[in-house]
């Protein structure tokens, strides 16, 4: 398989590379009439094309709605589902600055993960979160790690509506800085196989009052070992012992 693939959610319904991906292939990597690329769809399909040209042997690009929109014709679907079997929810409080949020979305896609929330806690430093940004960042992150399955990337929401709308039937952790409150290790409490929601707060961490209400949603307070960690890394290292665990006795 090639190292090198173009993203096209609909490509099913309509055989055309949306316009960036168009420029990538033709104006970038120079790629012709007859060549072949591989396309995901962002849901588990791979999809290898061909380039379909005019008369005049140009890559034909698709007018109307898309005229930019370089046209193929798909020769062969193969599914290419996620290889990990748990569902895998991270949630994380927004860092103050937006580079570590989108450096961890990217890590953690390409480790693997289903589903990515940023949540607003009361000692939040971070108030927005630009999804439009961070999903095209999770995008070229499931295309560079050869995977054909895309994470979603929900708007911030508040850590009361996240616990109400957690949708995790299997386990639910969250991760608590306090050393002087009882906590269990994550890698000695998470079940192997269990669909999973990892919870990490702001740099201040959570308040007492904000543990009591992840714990009567569920939630256990856990930790990730001795070392205090940053937002993003414990997020990491919390996704990352999930993998592993599961890897090794599932």
């Amino acid at each position: 398989m090639s190292s090198i693939r173009f993203y096209a959610p609909d490509i099913c319904t309509e055989a055309v590379l949306p316009e960036v991906e168009s420029g990538h292939a033709v104006r970038v990597l120079r790629r012709r009439v007859g060549d072949e690329l591989e396309v995901v769809d962002g849901r588990g399909g791979l999809y290898r094309c061909r380039l379909v040209g005019d008369q005049f042997r140009r890559v034909l690009f698709r007018s109307g709605d898309h005229p930019k929109a370089a046209a193929v014709e798909i020769v062969e679907r193969i599914e290419l589902p996620k290889v990990w079997k748990p569902s895998i929810t991270v949630a994380v409080a927004p860092t103050k600055h937006a580079d570590r949020m989108e450096w961890l979305v990217e890590k953690l896609v390409e480790i693997g993960i289903d589903r990515f929330v940023p949540v607003r806690c009361k000692r939040s430093e971070r108030k927005d979160f630009k999804v439009e940004r961070v999903e095209k960042i999770a995008v070229s992150a499931m295309k560079q790690s050869l995977k054909a399955v895309l994470p979603s990337i929900e708007p911030l929401t508040t850590l009361s509506a996240f616990l109400k709308g957690c949708g995790v039937e299997g386990q639910r952790f969250v991760g608590w800085c306090d050393d002087s409150a009882p906590r269990q290790l994550l890698a000695k409490t998470y079940t192997p196989g269990a669909d999973v929601a990892i919870l990490i707060g702001p740099e201040g961490d959570f308040t007492p009052e904000e543990i009591e209400e992840c714990r009567a949603a569920g939630f256990i307070p856990v930790t990730m070992g001795d070392n205090r960690l940053r937002t993003e890394t414990a997020a990491l290292v919390g996704c990352d012992t999930i993998h592993i665990i599961n890897q090794a006795f599932t």
